[in-house]
């Protein structure tokens, strides 16, 4: 054997043995239960959504995916644990995609960097905020709303999941544009913050379909607008924020899941395949769209392009109204 020949022999041979354990790992994935961290309070969005993909994983594999939520510091603590476990694909991460790129730039330290420690495993859905009041508040539509704020500049507190989360960002969004002094008032999730709605405590709330439209439905709050550019099919009677005269009051955000940078490539793959087809299974598509989700789950490549361009939205509201955290 030549030794241009032997030297192509062996590059070959390493090349096979490097590959050989990711590919066996793919095939024997999951062996074993795999964690699923929520870095966020029971209840809101990115948990339904974790819970719903998760049972679905589970049946699909065999293996239990089970839900832990790690609340806190907006998202940082559970994001902080994600980006700190083994790079096995066994610690997995659902979150949203506003709080998960624009914390960086919202907070002074954050224990993770969501493009150099993570990668996209599925942007499994896309949804929206609904703009909501206290059944008692009297206003009925977005106008008289903001007719009730600028009459009595800070008197009315609008509540929040936390600083830099969807609900909190899309508010900021609709101080700005109606002119209007909202106190703002936040908690530790969704949850939390739409009871607190609910009580009466903070009149006023941005927040995720799926945990304002059971409230919704139920007589305890009033929904005034969704912070897109059409309707929901969830709320088709609740007109949309351009509709409402307020077209920059936009939130087309994601919720999906990441792994560690370091996952191999096929299991990834393999998460991925198995979350886009499960999204548009017709049962779990009903569900979804009940709860104001639409299935989206793009390319990878995709996905990565989607995460940056979220990241350079929220960044320059973040900037542009001095917006800090922790």
């Amino acid at each position: 054997m030549g030794k241009m020949l032997r030297r192509r022999f062996m590059q070959c041979a390493a090349a096979s043995a490097a590959v050989a354990p990711a590919i066996a790992a793919a095939e024997t994935y999951p062996a074993r239960a795999v964690r699923v961290i929520v870095p966020f309070a029971p209840g809101g969005q990115t948990d339904v959504i974790a819970r719903l993909l998760s049972h679905n994983l589970a049946e699909h594999f065999g293996q239990q995916f089970y839900v832990e939520n790690k609340p806190g510091a907006g998202g940082n603590i559970g994001t902080g644990l994600a980006a700190q476990a083994p790079a096995d694909g066994y610690t997995l991460l659902f979150t949203d995609g506003t709080s998960f790129v624009v914390n960086p730039t919202l907070y002074e330290k954050v224990p993770y960097d969501p493009f150099k420690d993570f990668q996209p495993v599925s942007l499994a859905v896309t949804t929206t905020q609904v703009l909501v009041v206290h059944s008692e508040l009297p206003a009925n539509t977005v106008s008289e709303l903001v007719a009730l704020a600028k009459a009595k500049p800070g008197s009315y507190s609008i509540a929040s999941p936390g600083v830099g989360t969807p609900g909190h960002l899309t508010g900021e969004l609709f101080k700005i544009a109606a002119g209007v002094d909202l106190q703002h008032v936040p908690f530790g999730g969704a949850g939390p913050a739409i009871n607190s709605t609910v009580a009466g405590h903070t009149p006023i709330a941005f927040g995720s379909p799926a945990s304002t439209v059971p409230q919704i439905a139920g007589g305890m709050l009033r929904a005034l607008a969704v912070a897109s550019k059409t309707r929901l099919a969830a709320l088709p009677d609740v007109p949309s924020m351009p509709e409402a005269g307020y077209p920059d009051v936009e939130c087309d955000a994601w919720v999906g899941c990441v792994a560690s940078a370091a996952v191999p490539k096929n299991i990834v793959a393999l998460l991925h395949a198995e979350m886009a087809k499960a999204v548009l299974l017709p049962d779990v598509k009903e569900r979804l769209n009940k709860l104001g989700f639409e299935p989206f789950a793009p390319s990878l490549d995709d996905a990565v392009i989607r995460i940056r361009s979220e990241s350079e939205k929220w960044t320059r509201l973040i900037r542009a109204t001095g917006m800090k955290a922790g």
